[in-house]
């Protein structure tokens, strides 16, 4: 089977001991494709170099994190701007809105995803969006800036049914990861009917590792563990999860990238 990692921060000082091996661990469990989402300024030449070494796998994205959001927001956009302008990137993101850690910039982090949202429509890419404890937030400045021509996908998703239904009919999909396996995740009650074409896998890594490394750094050989979750939710089998979410993913992010 092969599977696509729509979400995974490789790049992260956590992976530096045995970040090749931990690459190496993904493609022998048949992850072949893995999209970076970026953070900030001070991740881009991590992640881009992750990138030049595994060009056929690894493929980055660029955007400002919304819990990285700060007073001065406008000089990091202004980077992400300029290398929007001055590259192919698989999406803007990851960007949205993060109200868990601290609610003090709303204003700011609302400006800051209108700015990449509109960054996204100039350069017909798709959104990733990151939507802690704020999905109503995001989802309003979604809403109001949809003209039909905005994609992408709500990561991490672990909203309720009514969200789910909303993501879709806002023309996005759910990125579903661990917390899909976790005793308490929700999941089980809000995925069955809403159909595989909505759905993309990611780990998150080094993030919301599944069951049973919850808890342990997380890795994008993993996925392998969230589709078959995915498939006991649906009552369809791996092979299903796999293909279907795989291509939902390639087509996202392969359009913007050098996937097809």
């Amino acid at each position: 089977m092969q599977f696509s990692d729509s979400h995974a921060h490789v790049y992260s000082e956590q992976f530096k001991p045995d970040q090749d091996e931990m690459l190496l661990r993904a493609f022998e469990a048949g992850v072949e494709t893995i999209f970076m989402p970026n953070i900030d300024h001070d991740s881009i030449d991590a992640m881009l170099e992750v990138e030049a070494r595994y060009p056929n796998q690894c493929f980055a994205q660029m955007g400002l994190h919304p819990c990285h959001v700060t007073r001065n927001f406008e000089r990091e956009l202004y980077e992400v701007e300029t290398w929007l302008n001055q590259r192919p990137f698989a999406a803007v993101g990851e960007c949205g809105i993060d109200l868990y850690w601290d609610k003090t910039l709303l204003t700011e982090q609302q400006e800051a995803l209108r700015i990449q949202v509109a960054l996204a429509k100039k350069h017909n890419l798709p959104l990733v969006l990151h939507t802690r404890d704020a999905f109503r937030e995001a989802a309003d400045i979604i809403t109001a800036a949809q003209d039909g021509t905005l994609r992408g996908v709500f990561h991490c998703f672990s909203g309720t049914r009514e969200e789910a239904e909303e993501v879709i009919r806002l023309g996005f999909r759910l990125g579903i990861g661990g917390v899909s396996t976790f005793k308490n995740g929700g999941l089980d009650k809000v995925l069955p009917g809403l159909g595989l074409e909505h759905l993309l896998l990611e780990t998150d890594a080094p993030y919301l590792a599944p069951v049973p490394h919850r808890g342990k750094r997380n890795e994008p050989a993993y996925i392998p563990l969230v589709a078959y979750r995915v498939a006991e939710i649906l009552g369809v089998t791996g092979a299903e999860v796999a293909a279907a979410t795989t291509r939902n993913t390639l087509e996202l992010f392969g359009e913007a990238g050098r996937l097809k």
